[in-house]
């Protein structure tokens, strides 16, 4: 399994994927916020520009499925394997098995594909036609009957029982969930735990289930507005918590988190990582478990506090976003040691003494 680096062509995946997810999430949230609608019928005319943003939006987001699995299968084939992987995406999004479906054709088309690459043997009159038309027709025609046959139907099957069990959860298990939802996405600052929650997150979006699209965006943006919280309340106490270097950090982490990008917290985290990562994830678990129990849901995968009017409940949310960011700032507050004093290293230049040295 290591040797297949599934967790590699995700990752890869994701960071083709992430400008489709915030154009269009954005798109969607400035359609919502100007009284767009999406547009079922294009023929009838009619419509408005929010409504245009809107619609426009709604078509990126039904692109996932097809971009999840053409840039794996690109990822693991290469070139030849983006035509097959999108067809395959195409087909997940057409038979119901949305986001994971697409996700599953990009790999098996992409190590079909590899696999013809490196043992298809043709005349040599037709290697110019092996990248162009043999390797993406045989590799569509091959795994495309089997998405549609075989391997398509368990995945819609799972698909609508995980949705259908998210929808039927009930108090204290909901809780649990916004609350685990909430951790993973807050736990490594936009790394691998966090692409996780968040594919997960946009995967049910697809399905309508939005709560944890809610929790998503919420938990990212808990790290950096509790980290400068507790350096506001530090500094209001006159408690020494950060090192001058760090406290430059938090000027610039704060403004990145209101979009929500949590990758500003890492320099702070790498100095005290247990108190920090647990003092996030504290938080974002509490304010997720919140947003999943009121049943706040966000129908934009991304965008920061741009995109709180876009949600089902903006001042729950806000809420929500305010008692887990208050919660971080004062557990780092309660928990984080006392820094070393900033030590400013002088450069001593040694003076020398040149009157000895002659020319001749």
């Amino acid at each position: 399994m290591k040797q297949l680096q599934l967790k590699k062509h995700a990752l890869t995946a994701i960071s083709y994927m992430l400008p489709l997810v915030v154009a269009s999430g954005l798109l969607i949230a400035i359609g919502n916020l100007t009284g767009g609608s999406n547009i079922e019928d294009f023929t009838q005319g009619g419509y408005s520009i929010p409504d245009a943003l809107t619609s426009l939006g709604v078509m990126g987001m039904g692109l996932l499925p097809s971009f999840i699995g053409g840039y794996i299968a690109f990822s693991i084939a290469d070139r030849p394997g983006i035509a097959p992987g999108f067809l395959m995406g195409m087909i997940a999004k057409s038979i119901g098995a949305g986001f994971l479906g697409g996700m599953l054709g990009g790999y098996l088309v992409g190590f079909f594909v590899l696999w013809l690459r490196k043992n298809l043997r043709v005349p040599k009159w037709a290697e110019g036609l092996v990248p162009m038309m043999i390797i993406p027709l045989v590799s569509s025609l091959v795994v495309g009957l089997l998405m549609f046959f075989v391997v398509g139907v368990p995945i819609v099957w799972a698909t609508n029982a995980m949705t259908e069990f998210l929808t039927s959860m009930q108090g204290s298990a909901k809780f649990l969930f916004g609350a685990i939802m909430g951790a993973m996405a807050s736990s490594d600052f936009g790394g691998p735990i966090n692409k996780v929650a968040s594919l997960f997150a946009d995967g049910l979006l697809l399905e309508g289930v939005q709560q944890p699209e809610a929790i998503k965006v919420c938990a990212s943006m808990i790290p950096p507005f509790g980290v400068t919280l507790s350096w506001v309340l530090a500094r209001a106490l006159r408690k020494k918590k950060y090192t001058k270097s760090e406290e430059d950090n938090i000027k610039i982490a704060f403004p990145m988190g209101l979009c929500m990008i949590t990758e500003g917290v890492i320099p702070i985290a790498m100095n005290d990582i247990v108190r920090v990562v647990f003092s996030c994830c504290t938080g974002a678990a509490i304010a997720g478990g919140l947003l999943m129990t009121w049943g706040v849901g966000s129908p934009v995968p991304s965008g920061g506090v741009f995109i709180i009017p876009a949600m089902s409940d903006p001042l729950l949310f806000t809420a929500a976003l305010l008692i887990g960011s208050v919660i971080t700032g004062v557990l780092l507050l309660i928990l984080k040691k006392e820094p070393k004093e900033d030590t400013d290293i002088e450069e001593i230049e040694e003076e020398m003494d040149l009157s000895d040295i002659t020319f001749s």
